[in-house]
C-alpha cells in the first residue's frame, strides 16, 4: 500500500487566489512587485551590513541572516505563483510539492528561531551591557545561527518525510497558491494521525518555545527599563526594540491565525489571505521596518548607495 502512493498521483493542482482572468492579471503584477521589493530590500540590508564595519555586531549579524531567510522564504512560493499565472498551467509535480513543503517549513522555522535569538541579543544588550561583548562573541553568534538552521532543517525534513508516506487517491486540487503542509495533508486518503500528532507536537514546540523565549526576554527588558530614572533613556531603550517587536507581532500574529486553531474554524479564503501576509507581505515589510527607524541602518544604506554607480542619493 505504501509503495503505491507515488504511482497513484504525479501532480497536484494549485487553484491559487482567483480564477477570474482580470483578477489573475492584477495578482500577477501585485505578486511580482512585492517579490521585487522584498528581494531588493532584503539584499540592500545584507549588503549594507556587510560593507559597514560599524554594523559588524551581533544585532546586525542576526538581522542579515533574517533578511537572507526572508528572501529565501518568499522565493519558495512566489516564483511558482508567477509561472502559473503566465503559463496558465496550475499543476505542480508531486516531488516539487514535497520540495516546496520542505523549504517553506525550513525557512519559516529559521525565521521563528532567529527572532528569538534577536530578542536574546536585545535582552543581553539592555540587561547586562557590561558583559555584552563577552556573552555574545562572534563564535556564539555563529553557533546560535547554525543551531537555528540545523534545528529547523531537522523539523522540516521530519514533516516532509511523513508527508511522503501518505497515500493520495485522486484528490489533487489544493485550495491554496502553494503546497502548504496542512492543506496537502487534508487531501490524503490514508490515516494522517501521525502527521497531525507531529504537527501539534514538534511543529507547535518549534513555534511556542521561541515565542516563550521572546516573551521572557522582553519581560526582563521591561523590568530593567523600569529601573532607569531618565524618561529619555527609557524611550531610547524601547526604540531599539520597536522594530523587532513589530516584526514579531506581524510574524506570530499571522502564524497563530492560520495554524493554531481547530479544524472546524478553517476557512480557505481567510487562511490563504493570512498566508499571503507571512509568506510575501511580512518579508517585504521587514527591510522597511528595520531601516526607517534605525539611524545606523539609514547611514549604512546611504554609504552603500554612494558606492554604487547610478544609485547615488
Amino acid at each position: 500500500m505504501e509503495g503505491q502512493n507515488h504511482s497513484r498521483i504525479t501532480e497536484f493542482i494549485l487553484l491559487g487566489l482567483s480564477d477570474q482572468p482580470e483578477q489573475k492579471r492584477i495578482l500577477f503584477f501585485v505578486f511580482l512587485l512585492m517579490y521585487l521589493i522584498s528581494g531588493l530590500g532584503n539584499l540592500l540590508i545584507i549588503l549594507a551590513i556587510k560593507t559597514d564595519s560599524r554594523l559588524h555586531t551581533p544585532m546586525y549579524f542576526f538581522l542579515s541572516n533574517l533578511s537572507l531567510v526572508d528572501f529565501c522564504l518568499t522565493s519558495t512560493t512566489v516564483p511558482k505563483v508567477l509561472v502559473n499565472y503566465i503559463s496558465g498551467n496550475k499543476a505542480i509535480l508531486y516531488i516539487s510539492c514535497l520540495a516546496q513543503v520542505f523549504f517553506f517549513l525550513w525557512f519559516g522555522m529559521v525565521d521563528s528561531v532567529l527572532l528569538t535569538a534577536m530578542a536574546y541579543d536585545r535582552y543581553v544588550a539592555i540587561c547586562d551591557p557590561l558583559h555584552y561583548s563577552m556573552i555574545l562573541t562572534s563564535r556564539v553568534c555563529v553557533l546560535l545561527v547554525a543551531a537555528c538552521w540545523f534545528w529547523a532543517c531537522a523539523n522540516a525534513l521530519t514533516h516532509t518525510v511523513l508527508l511522503s508516506q501518505l497515500s493520495f487517491c485522486g484528490h489533487t486540487e489544493i485550495h491554496h497558491f502553494f503546497c502548504d503542509l496542512n492543506v496537502v495533508i487534508r487531501l490524503a486518503c490514508s490515516d494522517t494521525f501521525i502527521n497531525d500528532l507531529v504537527i501539534y507536537t514538534m511543529g507547535g514546540l518549534t513555534a511556542v518555545i521561541p515565542f516563550i523565549g521572546i516573551l521572557i526576554s522582553y519581560i526582563q527588558i521591561v523590568m530593567a527599563v523600569q529601573r532607569i530614572p531618565s524618561a529619555q533613556k527609557k524611550r531610547k531603550v524601547f526604540s531599539t526594540c520597536g522594530s523587532h517587536l513589530t516584526v514579531v507581532c506581524l510574524y506570530y500574529g499571522t502564524i497563530i491565525g492560520v495554524y493554531f486553531k481547530p479544524p472546524s474554524a478553517y476557512t480557505g479564503q481567510q487562511d490563504t489571505a493570512s498566508a499571503v501576509m507571512y509568506t510575501v507581505v511580512a518579508p517585504m515589510l521587514n527591510p522597511f521596518i528595520y531601516s526607517l527607524r534605525n539611524n545606523d541602518m539609514k547611514r549604512a544604506l546611504r554609504m552603500l548607495f554612494t558606492r554604487m554607480p547610478g544609485l547615488s542619493l
